[in-house]
């Protein structure tokens, strides 16, 4: 029952990249395959490289877990591979008094999520800090940070190709099946054009994880969870940044608001917005952003509009629809869908980023159990 590679990964966004990189220092033989032709190219790319504490995520989901252990791990693994990163802390502001309760809230939620490091601040203290915010009340997370993701991938994937995995680009995965031995046969077309057999199989799909799950048969009546598309639009501020932290205000049910974010330059830009779209558009309509001007003035009022100009948009795929509750970041391994060592990833969006190191290492442990 001898196989072309020992496993392979599906998909060389951070997580993708992550997961291979672990399962490379664990000594196994890893092949990546990308249908794009540059690593990251969709949710990786366009999202807002902050680095979470674990603040919001319900305590025991592998959202909290996944969150704090990997923000660690992140911050190491950055240090240790030459990544631009920052703690630039973070302040959770709420705007009124009707919010001070919400915001207490959060804080018992993050010390039960491990994160003991919040300092409850009043709005004199938070405007010592920063200047320009306007709240009631705050708290100031210090293991907020930010992190240079296109660099941070690149030291994934060297880590990973030091170790001897391979990452193919331009490969496309148009089948997968199980041969009679066992092994699952992948077929790749683009410049691959090849099917390669493994032993293990790692399906870090993002946009593309349920139309990649639907690629297998399951006897036991397995049915992928569906993949919904939510874009988010981020808005730039041209000129000197009003903050040297990020400000986010009270999160409104899973959206987290139109918070304000410093990059690794010290730029600062306002984002996501929320629109749950049919399928993938990265189009950009910045007329949407005269429906969010009260809200980002509710936490700084001296905010200019002229400065605002439209520069990104992101795509989160979710296995929930708007107005339904917010499920956990879905594994599915043999107990769900009946493959032996198959791992399918489903939903990993926010905090996907900061616990990519820490979802790498948990699927790492799911395929060795197998």
């Amino acid at each position: 029952m001898t196989a072309d590679v020992e496993t392979i990964v599906v998909g060389a966004g951070v997580v993708g990249l992550a997961i291979a990189e672990s399962l490379a220092r664990a000594g196994q033989e890893v092949l990546v395959l990308e249908r794009h032709e540059l690593i990251g190219s969709e949710v990786s790319s366009r999202n807002s490289e902050v680095i979470h504490a674990g603040l919001y995520y319900a305590p025991g989901s592998f959202r909290a877990k996944l969150c704090v252990a990997g923000k660690h791990l992140l911050y190491r693994f950055c240090a240790d591979n030459g990544v631009a990163i920052a703690r630039c802390e973070k302040l959770l502001v709420a705007t009124a008094d009707d919010q001070l309760g919400k915001l207490a809230g959060i804080r018992e939620t993050a010390i039960r999520n491990g994160v003991e490091d919040l300092v409850p601040l009043s709005a004199a203290e938070a405007r010592a800090l920063e200047p320009e915010v306007q709240c009631a009340a705050a708290l100031l997370s210090p293991s907020t940070g930010i992190v240079d993701t296109h660099g941070l991938m690149l030291a994934l994937q060297g880590s990973a190709e030091a170790r001897g995995a391979q990452v193919v680009l331009r490969s496309p995965v148009d089948g997968i099946a199980v041969t009679t031995q066992g092994l699952f046969k992948v077929t790749v077309g683009g410049e691959t054009n090849a099917a390669v057999t493994c032993h293990r199989l790692v399906l870090s799909g993002g946009l593309s994880a349920t139309r990649l799950a639907r690629l297998l048969s399951y006897a036991n009546g397995y049915t992928p969870p569906e993949t919904y598309f939510a874009k988010g639009q981020y808005y730039a501020l041209s000129g000197p940044s009003p903050f040297k932290r990020h400000i986010y205000p009270m999160p409104q049910g899973a959206w987290l608001g139109l918070h304000a974010t410093v990059d690794i330059g010290g730029r600062c830009k306002f984002g996501p917005d929320i629109a749950w779209i049919p399928e993938i558009d990265y189009s950009f309509e910045p007329e949407k952003i005269g429906q969010f001007l009260d809200f980002i003035r509710s936490y700084y009022p001296g905010l200019d509009p002229s400065r605002l100009h439209a520069d990104y948009t992101g795509i989160r795929p979710k296995i929930y629809r708007e107005g339904e509750p917010v499920p956990d970041f879905a594994f599915h391994s043999a107990a769900q869908h009946g493959h032996e060592r198959l791992v399918m990833l489903f939903g990993i969006e926010s905090p996907g980023l900061t616990s990519s190191m820490a979802i790498g290492a948990h699927v790492a442990g799911l395929l060795s159990n197998r």
